[in-house]
C-alpha cells in the first residue's frame, strides 16, 4: 500500500493528488488536493507513488 512502513505512532496514512504518502497520528484534515495535519499529532512522509484516480478515497485508519 505505502513504499515507506508507517512508524509505531502512525495511526492513519494517507496519499495525496501527486502520489506523495503521508502517516498522520492524528486524523488529518482534506484540502483542494491532499491531506494536511490539523495541528495535533505527528506526521511522516513515506515516499511517493503513481498518483491516485481518486485520491480523496485514499485516506486509511491503519490502527
Amino acid at each position: 500500500m505505502t513504499p515507506a512502513e508507517p512508524p509505531d505512532w502512525a495511526v492513519w496514512v494517507a496519499q495525496d493528488a501527486d502520489g506523495a504518502w503521508w502517516a498522520y497520528e492524528a486524523e488529518p484534515n482534506q484540502q483542494d488536493r491532499g491531506w494536511y495535519e490539523n495541528e495535533v499529532g505527528r506526521i511522516a512522509p513515506l515516499g511517493r507513488t503513481a498518483p491516485p484516480a481518486d485520491w480523496q478515497t485514499m485516506l486509511r485508519r491503519i490502527r
